[in-house]
């Protein structure tokens, strides 16, 4: 029997766990073959959360839970759940419903039975998703799926693949793509959250789709010096212009509109070479400190422990 881990990265989802386990357990029992395990990563959630999750894991031997010190982002959730998963094939998903359990029997054959390292579960991608992923395409040698979400069912083999990409600012859909294995994707319609609010505003979509781009690609880099080139040879040539002009005709009174439009534009052009170049650096930065991507405060595991001693 195959040994099946589920890994759900949640944050103040505590209105979420009882309804998100009813569903997967109706459809994990019809499905023969395969033991099934819970992981909860708990993010730092300030709700009842990691209440639910000591009730549900007292409860249930087969539910176990992470639960870190602070909030330290679905990135570091979805690393941890993946390197306390111990099943022979790891299910990611998130835990608000949003990703439909009834995929898990289409995406477990696709693993087991097809010859796929991986199935993933791709919705109908919004504008901005539109938008990031043409962009993404197009600078990035790594090609992302459209519409391409992090839930996801993996073969041991995939999972550690994955795990050997231990840098601290990732991307897990590049990450996923970036290790080559084939994968099956699935269509779906994504219904509305069983309850609570979505913790992705438009601030934190851009800055996570800023880093899946700069994290796979240094194109921007090239195109901001290709285009500093094109601009420093346009200036020269303007310059000789000018002299030639001012030797033949004299000098004339200089247009303000003209200089303070040029200064404009490449003041504004340096700037946006700054951040781009500081994008980078930002990102050399944070990976040199050498910072773990998460710090565990508690555990199912440590708290069975902590009441044995007690007993």
């Amino acid at each position: 029997m195959k040994q099946v881990t589920i890994v759900i990265p949640v944050y103040n989802e505590a209105e979420n766990l009882a309804p998100f386990l009813k569903e997967t357990t109706a459809v994990c029992s019809g499905i023969s073959g395969f033991d099934f395990t819970w992981l909860f990563v708990n993010d730092g959630s300030s709700d009842g959360t990691l209440e639910e999750l000591r009730k549900f894991s007292a409860e249930n031997k087969n539910i176990r839970y992470l639960s870190f010190s602070r909030n330290f982002g679905k990135e570091s959730a979805i690393y941890a759940g993946l390197q306390h998963a111990e099943g022979d094939i790891v299910i990611l998903m998130d835990g608000d419903l949003q990703h439909p359990p009834t995929l898990i029997p289409s995406m477990l054959k696709a693993v087991t039975e097809e010859g796929f390292e991986a199935a993933g579960a791709k919705r109908k991608a919004s504008l901005f998703s539109r938008m990031f992923n043409s962009i993404n395409n197009r600078v990035s040698s790594i090609k992302l799926e459209k519409g391409a979400t992090d839930f996801m069912c993996m073969s041991r083999k995939f999972v550690n693949a994955v795990l050997k990409l231990s840098e601290s600012q990732r991307f897990s859909k590049g990450l996923f793509a970036w290790v080559g294995f084939d994968i099956k994707w699935f269509d779906y319609e994504q219904k509305p959250r069983a309850g609570g609010k979505s913790k992705w505003g438009f601030s934190k979509l851009f800055n996570y789709a800023a880093d899946g781009i700069t994290a796979f690609s240094v194109l921007p880099l090239r195109i901001v010096t290709v285009v500093g080139a094109v601009i420093s040879l346009l200036a020269f040539i303007y310059i000789i212009a000018t002299l030639i002009k001012t030797w033949v005709t004299g000098i004339d009174v200089p247009g303000y509109v003209t200089t303070l439009c040029a200064i404009l534009f490449l003041g504004g052009l340096v700037l946006l070479a700054i951040g781009i170049l500081g994008a980078y650096i930002g990102r050399i930065y944070l990976e040199s400190k050498e910072r773990p991507l998460y710090i565990l405060d508690e555990s199912s595991e440590q708290k069975k422990e902590d009441q044995n001693e007690q007993n």
